[in-house]
């Protein structure tokens, strides 16, 4: 089998981690055992550019138990778990491309080698195999019937290629499925990001002024969570009625430009390019740690804190000094990469059940659909999301309400007004 880890030797260790997560994915495992029975992705080839972390393994197992022929790289250069890579090459059989570290140019050797096998459907998170089918590898596009993608950074790309008619085949926007950004993106990346920053700097956040840039669903889950540990939070907005509720959920909003002075802690989540530029980074106050928790990370303006500072360190693994003229210091965690997952382990698996189940019905529902779809950016069907929904309760033992036909014929009706 073609692969490329770190070490093979890590599988058994690997493959514990991955039985572990598996245990609170209650929904994918009742999807898995579906796809088993039905097969409905028989002879599909997939090629799923992901974080390789134990929910994603779950993942990629659900799809080959579907019949599905699965290659998996990375789809950031530090959020793979090393350990979950070798399993899934040695303990599942699946080729596994993803080294955590790996350098530019082996991250796309790995994308290459994930698409080796011409595959039917794209599974993205970031649109990465995306741009790289249309860009450098258009011979496979006619193979391509579809794809899916997690996040909001590769919808706004798929978004604008698709405005600009260069998509060549449909993609389902998982990331607007309820079930994935309204749990995956505000609980998830609101507790693994906090996660991340302690685990790095192990610094009190009780106390602190706490910058979040970007009031989106990432943006209110990590509020949320600062909040909840004590900090006093601080938002900034271009939308203003994203301002407006964050005002209205008790924080105090204001340009970079002022909150720069004041925070101890930055994190962006924007999906947007140097949101905290050379001008704040000057403002920071000694101590300052800053981090990002968007996908790429272009929402710092990295080269321009290099530019500031006169010598720079590695203090701790994961930390970043950058050191000024005037003896100010400032720390950036993880290179400035999804801190989640540069520094942690990313997101829980009770809430990648659901965005992992929405990644597996989407693949289903492209190879069913595939010849009725327009080349253009789909939501996930609210069929699926809905049924989600229902696994996610039913696995979680809670008990819902239903419609009485009294009650569906007075909805249905336009008659009986008041």
């Amino acid at each position: 089998m073609d692969y490329d880890v770190k070490d093979i030797k890590l599988a058994d260790s690997g493959k514990l981690k991955i039985e572990w997560a598996e245990a609170t994915m209650p929904v994918l495992r009742l999807i898995r055992k579906r796809f088993k029975r039905q097969q409905p992705l028989k002879g599909v080839r997939v090629t799923a550019c992901l974080h390789v972390t134990t929910e994603t393994a779950n993942l990629a197992i659900t799809l080959k138990a579907g019949g599905a022929d699965v290659r998996l790289c990375a789809s950031n250069p530090l959020s793979t778990q090393d350990d979950v890579a070798a399993a899934l090459v040695q303990h599942e059989g699946i080729p596994t491309f993803a080294i955590k570290g790996e350098d530019n140019a082996t991250y796309y050797r790995h994308i290459e080698s994930a698409i080796a096998h011409r595959p039917h459907l794209s599974m993205d998170d970031g649109a990465d195999v995306v741009s790289h089918l249309h860009s450098k590898r258009k011979d496979l596009l006619r193979n391509v019937i579809g794809g899916t993608e997690e996040t909001t950074t590769g919808v706004i790309r798929l978004r604008s290629m698709a405005e600009k008619k260069v998509l060549k085949f449909p993609v389902i926007s998982v990331n607007d499925a309820d079930t994935k950004h309204m749990f995956d993106n505000r609980y998830g990346t609101g507790q693994s990001t906090m996660d991340g920053i302690i685990r790095a700097t192990n610094r009190l956040v009780c106390g602190s002024v706490f910058v979040v840039a970007g009031y989106g669903w990432c943006g209110r889950g990590i509020a949320m969570r600062a909040k909840g540990m004590g900090a006093d939070v601080v938002v900034t907005e271009i939308d203003p009625l994203k301002a407006l509720e964050a005002v209205m959920d008790g924080y105090r909003v204001m340009p970079m430009e002022e909150a720069a002075p004041i925070g101890d802690f930055f994190v962006t989540v924007t999906g947007n390019l140097k949101v905290i530029r050379g001008e704040h980074f000057a403002k920071m106050k000694d101590g300052a740690i800053v981090c990002n928790s968007g996908h790429f990370n272009v929402e710092l303006d990295i080269p321009a804190l290099e530019k500031l500072a006169k010598k720079r360190k590695i203090v701790r693994d994961g930390v970043e000094q950058f050191t000024y003229k005037n003896g100010n210091r400032v720390s950036l965690l993880g290179e400035g990469r999804l801190v989640n997952l540069a520094t942690a382990e990313g997101h829980p698996s009770s809430v990648m059940d659901m965005s992992f189940a929405n990644q597996a019905l989407a693949a289903e529902y492209i190879v069913k659909n595939y010849k009725m779809l327009e080349k253009k950016v789909y939501p996930v069907p609210a069929v699926i999301d809905k049924e989600i929904s229902r696994l996610k309760l039913a696995g979680m033992g809670v008990d819902i309400d239903k419609l009485t036909k009294e009650q569906e014929k007075y909805l249905a009706s336009w008659e009986m007004g008041t």
